[in-house]
């Protein structure tokens, strides 16, 4: 099957991309690791100045020698472009640093340095049975966005969430309560008026850590002690940023108001650099990140409020080998649309590859949303999260060799363009693309649709070799192409470009299920559901000529699905279903033509 005539001019610009700027891996499919941080000695940089600093460095100090240690701050207000900040290992107890230098912060040798936003809380008074009492002056209240609608989302998230203080007792994170009467163990109140922070249960012989600090480091595009900004990316290596109200990290950058050429943004800082880096328990995100050139290898992103890793408008972005964990678990926040990891507003070349994306049943895994253009996500492993490749309104992406797993659904196509989704696997896991009238015109969020494809451009879906399986406790389709009633008088043409070689495959035992939602079919240009490839063979003849379905099956399939094991066994009826690939998806999976037949994600052994 040829299929270079289904690759718009956009698509064959991002199959350039690919040939460039991804690695060619040895197979397509998560590569097993290592993922996150990894253990490394850290050598002192022989060249350039180099500020050494201790947790109980001391400010006047020069850091110039090991045995001269001055305080982190003190080095971010001397360092220059080129310098090296070795930190000793240790809790550093600060926050608010600025920085406008492209510099390097590193640990010395192995040892293992933490920046913390908290301070220790080691005075309290007991009021009533069951609660003690502390003074903290440095309180973080917060409101939710203007855009969050209360009306919907209150009563399952009530205002005090959005505050972003934090305590910890013995490194566990307490929950917070909105009035002094629901205080219980576990929890915390806070009287912002008179300045006291309540805890449910006796803290005597326990640390309690309270939020001190809104940020760890700001990386300005201003000026900061005297130096204007460089514009060169700073390098982080091997620290650790938790416990912070708001943020650990941010990027400074110009944020469009409008749908803008790329030329215009994401050069005040360019080039920075995250690798083993660790970022937990931020209130909110991990950090915001602006400018091109940004890359993440091996960092851990945990426990943070909304979002992970957060990209705003920035172009050659890659994020690779990390892990991004328990989005949203504490706090549950409903109607706040977080996202393990969100590109953002006219981000453009977005790698995300081979990365472990995992329990966010309260996020999305990894969402371009709005105005990006030509992302790429190629074999991670996401598991437990709403919506594991999540691109809304934006155009051009390449989504290949990824593994989903018990996913409420694992790739969510919505109101986008030329979107390529090739021999990825999925478990428990539903496809679904969709188109709305959703447009600039009346939006909740201002003039964002109109950086993506107008409600008539949201098709050129190309849909090849993926391998859709469910247990018997599935229900309902596990593909899903459907439109809005709203757009049905004026949208006829398919969503999808191409759609073939996939294999779809129910456990026996299932009761009986629809095998795909299908949208538009005339003549009222409605979605209906489907039983079979042979009903979407009537409505689309040049639809999945090669596709096959197993609806009732009980031979063999994956290696070991319990221990998370999804090749295929050698014996899988379906080993020939799929069909010859378009060169950008070779590329980007490393299979060559000679490799089609299999499905999903892992090449035949």
């Amino acid at each position: 099957m040829k299929l270079s005539c289904v690759l718009t001019p956009r698509a064959a610009l991002l199959a350039a991309l690919l040939l460039t700027t991804i690695p060619n891996p040895l197979c397509a499919q998560p590569s097993g690791g290592p993922y996150g941080p990894q253990a490394r000695h850290y050598d002192v940089p022989a060249t350039g100045r180099v500020f050494f600093v201790a947790p109980d460095g001391r400010p006047e100090a020069d850091g110039a020698a090991l045995d001269r240690p001055t305080t982190l701050a003190a080095a971010i207000e001397r360092v220059a472009t080129g310098d090296t900040v070795v930190l000793r290992g240790g809790t550093y107890r600060t926050g608010g640093l600025v920085l406008s230098q492209g510099v390097t912060l590193q640990p010395y040798a192995d040892e293992r340095p933490v920046l913390k936003g908290t301070e220790v809380a080691a005075e309290w008074e007991k009021v009533a049975d069951g609660r003690w009492r502390t003074k903290w002056t440095k309180l973080f209240p917060a409101a939710p966005a203007d855009w969050w609608r209360r009306d919907r989302h209150e009563k399952l998230t009530p205002l005090h969430r959005f505050n972003n203080d934090m305590v910890f007792v013995d490194g566990v994170l307490l929950a917070s309560v909105g009035k002094l009467d629901d205080l219980a163990p576990g929890t915390f109140y806070i009287d912002y008026e008179n300045a006291w922070i309540y805890l449910g249960a006796d803290p005597a012989g326990k640390m309690v850590e309270i939020t001190a600090h809104d940020s760890a480091l700001v990386r300005t595009m201003g000026t900061a002690h005297g130096k204007p900004n460089d514009r060169r990316g700073a390098t982080l290596r091997g620290l650790t940023f938790t416990q912070y109200a708001y943020r650990a990290l941010e990027i400074e950058g110009v944020e469009p108001g409008r749908k803008m050429h790329p030329d215009e943004f994401g050069k005040e800082v360019v080039g920075s650099t995250f690798e083993d880096v660790t970022i937990s328990f931020c209130s909110r995100v991990a950090g915001y990140f602006h400018g091109d050139g940004i890359a993440f290898r091996r960092c851990l992103i945990a426990d943070c409020g909304t979002e992970g890793i957060y990209v705003v408008n920035s172009g050659d972005i890659r994020i690779e080998r990390c892990i991004v964990t328990r989005t949203n678990s504490a706090e549950k926040i409903t109607g706040y649309f977080a996202s393990a990891i969100k590109i953002f507003n006219q981000s453009y070349r977005a790698v995300v590859r081979d990365n472990l994306i995992l329990d966010n049943p309260n996020a999305s895994g990894v969402w371009w949303d709005v105005g990006n253009v030509d992302g790429v996500f190629v074999d991670n492993w996401v598991e437990r999260t709403n919506d594991g490749f999540f691109f809304e309104i934006s155009k051009g992406a390449i989504c290949a060799g990824n593994v989903f797993v018990d996913c409420d659904r694992g790739i969510h196509v919505l109101n986008s363009s030329n979107v390529r989704i090739y021999q990825n696997t999925l478990w428990n896991s539903v496809v679904k693309i969709e188109r709305t009238e959703r447009s600039a015109v009346g939006d909740h969020f201002g003039w964002h649709p109109s950086a993506g494809p107008d409600v008539t451009e949201r098709h050129g879906h190309v849909f090849l070799n993926n391998l859709l399986a469910a247990d018997a406790n599935f229900r309902g389709p596990l593909l899903f192409v459907t439109q809005s009633e709203k757009v049905r008088d004026r949208l006829a043409d398919a969503q999808l470009a191409a759609l073939d070689g996939n294999a779809y495959v129910r456990r026996a035992g299932t009761q009986a299920q629809p095998l795909l939602s299908w949208g538009p079919v005339p003549p009222k240009n409605d979605t209906v559901d489907l039983a079979d490839l042979a009903a979407l063979r009537k409505l689309q003849p040049a639809f999945e000529a090669s596709g096959r379905a197993l609806p009732d099956y009980e031979g063999p399939l994956f290696a070991s699905p319990e221990l998370k094991r999804f090749e295929l066994q050698p014996d899988f009826p379906l080993r020939r279903v799929a069909v010859p690939l378009p060169a950008e998806a070779e590329k980007a999976l490393g299979r060559p033509a000679a490799a089609a037949g299999l499905p999903g994600a892992y090449p035949p052994r």
